[in-house]
């Protein structure tokens, strides 16, 4: 089992939702997040004064899913995040040992 974390521009969170669930996977977890790579902020004017933003909105996606829906999974959410410009974001990829379903006791692959 696998678990993807994709941070992503907030305003492609819509896209990256419709694109995992063509692919097969049935849930997700978004988290508002703030943060910055190379893009390292930006300057904005607000009331005649300028400041400087260091952390950027960004929204973080977590799904789990079973090793076999890596390589798809991946590829539907590049496509449906890239825009092409700076700031697009980071999929991460980390093995999970264990998933346990709490309702049911589930465990492993049946828990997803």
């Amino acid at each position: 089992m696998k678990q993807i974390t994709a941070i992503l521009k907030p305003f492609k969170l819509e896209e990256v939702r419709e694109a995992l669930a063509e692919v097969g996977v049935t849930g997700l977890t978004v988290t508002e997040v703030k943060g910055f790579g190379r893009q390292k902020g930006h300057t904005e004017l607000y009331r005649g004064a300028e400041y400087v933003v260091d952390f950027l909105p960004k929204v973080k996606v977590e799904v789990m899913i079973k090793d076999v829906d890596l390589d798809r999974c991946i590829e539907a959410i590049v496509k449906a995040a890239k825009t092409g410009k700076i700031g697009d974001g980071k999929i991460f990829v980390t093995s999970i040992e264990q998933v346990v379903r709490i309702r049911t006791g589930e465990t492993g692959e049946a828990a997803i």
